[in-house]
């Protein structure tokens, strides 16, 4: 078996892809620096990508390579600490008319696109993503305003601003949504799961050395001695963290075992 990790945190994007408006954050990339350790003390093989780096050409190249590389067996852990961001739904595939994205550093990757990559991937491959994002609860297929705590940063590129830049940056997006046409009429066969910071109607909160999600997350594994599964973790991380922001896990695609029951990060 081999074990792959990817691992993703942007403090900034490049504003004149984004109208200007360069997202600025604090913890994004202590939070991919630190699931990094975690995966490497697991033994997966790490690469991770920080700010400038992380970019859509970069993320899908990578995805596209483990699809082609990894068996059945074979794990992929991917992580994201950054920006999320809905957009209207194009297709009619979301309950609440929204795409979900995670915001890199030179363009929204659309919740179509991570699905479309997901289905590249073997029957049997494990691939699990953990996004400490805002509105990342079906991050990989608007709702009410979302609470968040008193002078706390969440990582939510505002709705508004997102429909802009889709306007004004439309050969863009229409390139890459015409590249997932097609490749989602059947559902991925790998053994997907998604752990999320958050609900899609809710943010998720910054902080001065982790994300709130990945902050409790680590407190959660304390060093390697939790032995509970993925299912464990996400409820003890609801029990630790505040209502305004409540984890979710969502499985994907054809999953041979119960995934959610595997122990976390094994």
């Amino acid at each position: 078996m081999s074990a792959y990790s990817i691992h993703l945190g942007l403090n900034a994007v490049d504003a004149t892809r984004y109208n200007g408006w360069g997202g600025e954050l604090t913890a994004c990339e202590f939070d991919a620096q630190d699931m990094a350790s975690i995966a490497r003390a697991c033994g997966y093989r790490t690469t991770t990508l920080l700010t400038a780096s992380a970019t859509s050409a970069a993320v899908l190249g990578l995805l596209r390579q483990f699809a082609a590389a990894l068996r059945g067996g074979d794990r992929l852990l991917l992580t994201f600490a950054g920006h999320g961001a809905q957009i209207r739904d194009l297709n009619g595939d979301e309950d609440d008319a929204a795409d979900e994205t995670i915001v890199l550093y030179d363009r929204m990757l659309i919740d179509d696109e991570i699905y479309a990559a997901l289905c590249r991937f073997a029957r049997g491959v494990q691939v699990v993503v953990v996004s400490d994002s805002c509105h990342s609860g079906t991050v990989l297929r608007l709702g009410p305003p979302a609470a968040t705590a008193p002078g706390a940063t969440p990582r939510s590129m505002p709705r508004a601003l997102a429909q802009a830049v889709l306007r004004d940056h439309a050969r863009a997006y229409a390139r890459a949504r015409a590249q997932t046409f097609g490749a989602t009429i059947a559902d991925p066969v790998c053994d997907g799961l998604l752990m999320s910071a958050c609900k899609d109607s809710q943010l998720a909160m910054d902080g001065d050395r982790n994300g709130l999600f990945t902050g409790t997350l680590k407190r959660i594994w304390a060093g390697g001695s939790f032995a509970g599964s993925y299912a464990d973790a996400v409820r003890a991380s609801r029990a630790l963290m505040p209502t305004y922001q409540s984890p979710g896990l969502m499985k994907v695609g054809s999953p041979a075992t119960p995934i959610e029951l595997g122990r976390l990060f094994a």
